[in-house]
């Protein structure tokens, strides 16, 4: 039987409304995670999404599978991004490699929140927040071994991709930070030379 908060109102579905508020939640909880506005809490995020708790709760366990929810979602919107950009890409490794460091570093430029997310040194204090940093390495090492093998013959592309993962995670927080002050375009110039150097030597 239907129950009373999934009834019709205004031609909008009770699902459809739940789902709204789930988008209402995601986006505050983003801002917050990401240090744009007040404390990432369940108060925090029920006060900027407007809601009350009771519907916090209707979607989310705790404060942390929020947390869980939006990095995962910024990591599959980059994870989506990059792919479909070396798919597209000419089959060379330097086009392939340069498509996908373009688009990563641009969805990290066109949204600080992202950046934040993926390097910011006071969320990595947050062990929710660590371990899935932890995760999509381990994802993007993954990924990039899978791609290396394409190209090249080496039997533990795992060892390149792990220097080159780490070391790109390195030199995006610095250039976010502005402590490494290089023009977007030079700055993928120069990380798609590093790695298809590394590449040569696998």
């Amino acid at each position: 039987m239907e129950t009373r908060s999934l009834r019709v109102y205004g031609g909008v579905t009770g699902q459809d409304r739940r789902s709204d508020r789930r988008a209402q939640l995601l986006a505050a909880g983003y801002d917050l995670l990401a240090g744009v506005g007040g404390e990432f809490s369940v108060r925090g995020v029920c006060k900027q999404a407007g809601l009350t708790a009771r519907y916090f709760y209707e979607n989310f366990a705790d404060r942390d599978a929020l947390a869980v929810a939006v990095y995962d979602g910024v990591i599959e919107d980059i994870v989506t991004a990059t792919l479909a950009a070396v798919d597209a890409a000419p089959a060379n490794a330097r086009a392939k490699v340069g498509a996908g460091l373009a688009v990563l570093v641009s969805r990290i430029r066109d949204d600080p929140r992202r950046g934040r997310l993926l390097f910011a040194h006071d969320l990595g204090a947050t062990p929710v927040v660590a371990r899935r940093r932890v995760e999509s390495t381990r994802r993007f090492v993954r990924l990039l071994a899978g791609q290396a093998r394409a190209f090249h013959d080496d039997a533990r592309p795992e060892v390149a991709a792990e220097l080159l993962v780490g070391g790109l995670a390195q030199v995006l927080t610095a250039w976010l930070d502005g402590d490494l002050v290089i023009s977007e375009s030079d700055l993928v110039c120069r990380c798609t030379d590093y790695f298809v150097a590394v590449g040569r030597l696998v």
